[in-house]
């Protein structure tokens, strides 16, 4: 029984793997055109997964935009043309080096922004601290304070002191 669930499971991962994307199934006509292609792979970003490109992605939508790209290299078109495309259909977030613009201020400037206000607070919260101020103390503590200094440096000689 375990033979056969073990043969399951492996002819499974089997199938898996062989519907694994390949850059292989893509034929180029020159080493330029194919570094090209991972280039550009590289730079998208895949619209499921959303923190892999397109290049290291396994959904059904990055391997169709895999396709969609090469199909429109094979047609002659240029880099900046395939890009302009994509940002087009699916806007500036298919790019994972999205533009500076307007609408992309928050996305690249957020965290610097965030830091700061961070930073503003916490040098604010340390400036604000002051050291406890030493109160002077009246002339019977330190009378009391002395008495208890001398009892302590004086040799113990003398009975235990019951406490009062």
């Amino acid at each position: 029984m375990i033979k056969t669930i073990l043969a399951a499971a492996l002819i499974i991962f089997a199938a898996a793997a062989a519907q694994a994307y390949t850059l292989e199934e893509f034929q180029f006509d020159s080493p330029a055109q194919e570094t090209e292609f991972r280039d550009l792979i590289g730079k998208l970003r895949c619209l499921v997964c959303q923190n892999e490109s397109l290049a290291g992605s396994q959904a059904e939508l990055a391997q169709d935009l895999r396709n969609e790209v090469y199909r429109m290299m094979r047609a002659g078109q240029s880099k900046d043309e395939i890009l302009d495309f994509l940002v087009d259909r699916y806007g500036d977030f298919v790019l994972y080096d999205p533009p500076l613009k307007p609408s992309t201020y928050l996305l690249w400037f957020g965290p610097f922004i965030i830091i700061g206000i961070a930073a503003f607070f916490m040098l604010r919260s340390v400036l604000s601290r002051k050291p406890a101020p030493e109160g002077d103390i009246s002339p019977e503590e330190r009378a009391r304070l002395q008495a208890l200094l001398d009892d302590s440096a004086a040799p113990d000689t003398a009975e235990p002191r019951q406490p009062t």
